[in-house]
């Protein structure tokens, strides 16, 4: 089944406590994409880029089973830029630099050969942006994934709103749930989400797992503890890659199978992690990747005899 991500591809220069980079192949939908692909789905990108993009960075994505049709490359333009540095925690970081380039005048035109999408994940763009790709679908497609962030709910709040209202899964960290719902108790805040319109909810905490919410039920997974992590860049878009990827994968759209989902979205940002960049979700391949699911596997299985 067809997946089309829409979200930006974008170069980043990273520094961590392990070590630094010059500019790297980036950006939300290179990692949900990169991941999607690494599970057999037929992913497609739609994004912008400038001409100082390298063809080698397309030729990768292709090889990796990601369809850039739908990438622009603007000649005379920029590609969007990143840089940051990571405290010793990897759980902080600053912002260095923050060039929008291109992306400042981003309108994303679907192509038509991926409007039947079945799939649609949307990435951490405006919700004005989100909004106007859903409706350029002619059919909704069966499961839209939406990701946003704080920034949005403190410049945009009625259009996110709006958005929220037209997906059917939003995937925010634990700090932008409680922003967005006003309230400290994650089941609380889940709750009045869900009640703005998605059917389901997922809230990521970063090293310590993520949760999976619908009206009746939660699920909650942890974190593959890592013995290093040199560069937490991109994990929560491959873990959005992952889950996302999965369920397109089986076609199987149910809260049990979104379970499993999670288990993939977070085996594979373990990979992204190891590494700087991408190279982390590049080098992956299947008997690893099953490796690690088996470990998550028996890190939360167990048997209890209750009196």
């Amino acid at each position: 089944m067809s997946l089309v991500v829409v979200g930006t591809v974008a170069f980043d220069a990273i520094e961590t406590p392990f070590g630094k980079t010059d500019k790297i192949l980036g950006g939300a939908a290179t990692f949900i994409g990169l991941a999607a692909g690494k599970l057999n789905v037929d992913a497609k990108i739609v994004s912008v880029v400038g001409g100082d993009f390298p063809q080698e960075y397309l030729d990768l994505l292709n090889q990796n089973g990601v369809d850039t049709t739908g990438i622009k490359i603007i000649p005379e333009g920029k590609t969007f830029f990143w840089a940051g540095r990571y405290h010793n925690d990897m759980n902080t970081r600053d912002t260095l630099a923050t060039e929008l380039n291109v992306l400042a005048d981003f309108n994303p035109v679907v192509p038509e050969s991926y409007k039947d999408c079945t799939f649609l994940m949307l990435g951490n763009l405006t919700p004005q942006i989100q909004k106007s790709v859903i409706e350029q679908l002619p059919v909704k497609p069966k499961l839209i994934v939406m990701d946003t962030m704080n920034f949005w709910m403190n410049s945009a709040w009625d259009d996110l709103i709006e958005v929220i209202g037209m997906v059917d899964v939003l995937t925010i960290n634990d700090e932008e749930a409680r922003q967005l719902s006003g309230e400290y108790s994650l089941v609380r805040a889940a709750r009045k989400i869900i009640a703005m319109g998605p059917k389901y909810l997922v809230i990521k905490k970063g090293e310590h797992g993520a949760f999976l919410f619908n009206e009746e039920s939660v699920f909650f997974a942890p974190a593959l503890p890592l013995e290093e992590v040199f560069d937490p860049t991109g994990a929560g878009d491959t873990f959005a890659g992952g889950f996302i990827g999965f369920l397109a994968r089986t076609g199987d759209i149910s809260f049990d199978n979104m379970k499993r989902a999670i288990i993939y979205g977070s085996a594979m940002a373990s990979f992204t992690v190891e590494k700087f960049g991408t190279e982390g979700l590049q080098a992956l391949n299947n008997g690893d990747l099953n490796t690690r699911i088996r470990q998550f596997s028996s890190m939360v299985q167990f048997d209890i005899d209750l009196d």
